[in-house]
This record gives structure tokens, C-alpha cells and sequence, in this order.
């Protein structure tokens, strides 16, 4: 019988595989248990590559997450490993926690009028579309930037910006692009001490896209406001950083209950295609895409980001107990 291992944090998993193989449920997952599988199941957490699958009989990896730089991507096609991971699941919900950080900061610092602000959006893939359709609803004027999709879609090249268009003009930046190390269009620390310096207009950053797309260290020296999400080194986050957030959360930016949905189903159906399984795939309450139309007091009314940012702020040594905890709220909905 196949065998597989999924990370117990997972949600909406337990009890829907058993019929089609042997199931453990692991809270880590290291070469030892990775070792008594042939599928793994797991989160951001779990660092696939050499020194966890080698002498491993993984032949199949679903990740419960949009993004794979916790996947050595290389490895496992040299190994002939198949793997899947789960993209634009929880688009709506980092949204939402965008948007809600945006309005929380409007309400601290007295602007009552989206139309006198200009929001850029760095990365228009499955997260950064939402924000942007959601942010022009409710007036913002809004810019976009996404090199490789400009190279990819010449027809979008009008409709994007050159990033230092976005520092010198928008008020409000959020970073909503994977992680990469290399080539022409790299996002590691895209958010640094030089942008932030030539971003004499902007007063507030916004990172819940990776870590390491945003320099903490620069952030934190940085005189404007800060909601952030993903964090350099998580769960040992930077203090001082911490402190100065107007908002910081532990990760949770995408943790809705239809997000998480979204994930285990997409892995599912992946497994069905690739074992010509027959799990039965549950129908989700809200839409992929997002909501079709929101206004501020709508997102506000559907998350207190406050309260997740005060928990986080009061306890951060518990900053992956508060993930892994974390009460799943739901998206916006029309």
C-alpha cells in the first residue's frame, strides 16, 4: 500500500486519504520520516531537498502552499519527483489582510479619502491582481509592476510600471512577489536600503510575500510605517522590526479557512490525476478570484488584523505557536 506522510498541521486532510493509503500525520518531518514515505504531504516548513528525501522512497511531494523555494526544485527532477504545489489558493485572503493592514493605517494617520493616495502594487500574479482590482474599487489610484510578466505578456507592458515609477510616486507599496535568488528580475531584498531611501513618498511597506523579499534590517531603520507578514529567519524575527511595525503578524496573511480549503483540495485533486484516485473533492463557499466587489468598511468588518498584531507583538516567542494555532477566519465575500 502507498505510504504517505503529511504534516499534521495541514488542515482539512485528516480522515480523506485513509481509504487510498497508509497515512501518518507528522508535526516535523525529517529524513527519518521521510524515509518510511512514498508521498509527502507538507507547509513552508518543511525544507525538501537532498539531506531530508536522499535514500528516500519519495516519489510524489504535494505542498499545501502557493510558492516552492522550500523545494529543491532541481533535486527532485533529477530524482524523478514529482512535485505539486497549490498556486493562488489563498490569494483572496493575503488581499484581505492587505487591504485591512492599508485601511487600519488610513484610520491611525487621519486619511479619510482613498482617492488622494497612490498604492503600488510590486508583483501582479494571483495575490498582487486582487489588491489591485480591490484597491481601484475603493479609489486608490494604483500602480502596477511586474517585470516578467511584462516579458511574458506583451500586452500587459502598458498596464505595468517601472519600479522606480512606484518609489517615486506611490504612497503605499506592497510586495506580493515569489523569492528568487537569481536572474534579471531576482526579488531577494527587492525592498531595501537604497529603494527605501529614493521612497520620499511613501509612508508605508507592506511585505506579506516572503522574507527575504523585504531587508528587515533596512525596514527597520526606515522612518515609515511598516505591516508586515513575512519576516527574514521566521520563527527568530527581528525585535527591534517587530517593535517598530504599525502591524506584524506570524505568518498568517493567507490563513483563511476557504485559503486552506483551497490548498488541501488542490493537492487532492493532484493526487487523483497523478494515482487515478477517486477522493472526493468538497465545493468551497467563496471564490478563487475574490470577491467581485468590497469596500474598506466590508474588509475592515471581515478581519481585526489589530488583534492579530497585538498577539504577535505581546508574545513573539510564540510566533510559530500562533501560526500553527492560528483560528482561521474567512475571506470577504460579496
Amino acid at each position: 500500500m502507498i505510504r504517505i506522510v503529511a504534516e499534521s498541521h495541514i488542515p482539512y486532510l485528516q480522515g480523506v486519504l485513509e481509504p487510498w493509503a497508509q497515512v501518518t500525520y507528522a508535526p516535523v518531518i525529517d529524513p527519518h520520516v521521510a524515509a518510511e514515505a512514498d508521498i509527502l504531504l507538507v507547509r513552508t516548513r518543511t525544507r525538501c531537498d537532498a539531506s531530508l528525501l536522499q535514500g528516500s522512497h519519495v516519489r510524489f511531494i504535494g505542498t499545501a502552499t502557493i510558492g516552492t523555494d522550500h523545494i529543491d526544485m532541481d533535486y527532485c527532477h533529477q530524482e524523478g519527483i514529482t512535485v505539486v504545489n497549490a498556486p493562488g489558493c489563498n490569494a483572496p485572503a493575503v488581499a484581505q489582510w492587505t487591504l485591512a493592514a492599508i485601511g487600519q493605517w488610513m484610520q491611525v494617520n487621519g486619511f479619510a479619502h482613498t482617492h488622494n493616495l497612490t498604492l503600488g502594487v510590486v508583483g501582479v500574479g494571483h495575490v498582487g491582481s486582487i489588491v489591485a482590482r480591490w484597491a481601484q474599487q475603493l479609489g486608490f489610484n494604483v500602480l502596477l509592476n511586474d517585470p516578467p510578466r511584462a516579458e511574458r505578456e506583451p500586452a500587459m507592458a502598458t498596464l505595468l510600471s517601472p519600479l522606480a515609477r512606484l518609489v517615486n510616486e506611490c504612497d503605499i507599496i506592497t510586495f506580493h512577489t515569489p523569492l528568487t535568488h537569481e536572474g534579471p528580475y531576482a526579488t531577494w531584498h527587492l525592498c531595501n536600503k537604497d529603494l527605501l531611501r529614493r521612497a520620499q513618498r511613501c509612508r508605508l511597506v507592506l511585505n506579506a510575500a516572503r522574507g527575504a523579499v523585504a531587508d528587515n534590517a533596512a525596514l527597520e531603520q526606515w522612518p515609515g510605517d511598516v505591516a508586515i507578514d513575512c519576516w527574514e529567519n521566521e520563527p527568530q524575527i527581528n525585535a527591534p522590526l517587530l517593535k517598530k511595525a504599525l502591524i506584524a503578524t506570524p505568518h498568517i496573511a493567507g490563513y483563511s479557512r476557504q485559503g486552506k480549503q483551497r490548498a488541501t483540495t488542490m493537492m487532492l485533486q493532484a493526487l487523483n490525476n497523478h494515482f487515478g484516485w477517486q477522493i472526493p473533492i468538497p465545493v468551497i463557499d467563496a471564490p478563487a478570484q475574490g470577491a467581485s466587489h468590497v469596500s474598506l468598511h466590508k474588509i475592515l468588518d471581515s478581519y481585526d488584523i489589530m488583534a492579530d498584531s497585538a498577539l504577535l507583538k505581546a508574545n513573539p516567542c510564540d510566533f510559530e505557536a500562533l501560526r500553527n494555532r492560528y483560528t482561521l477566519r474567512s475571506e470577504v465575500v460579496d
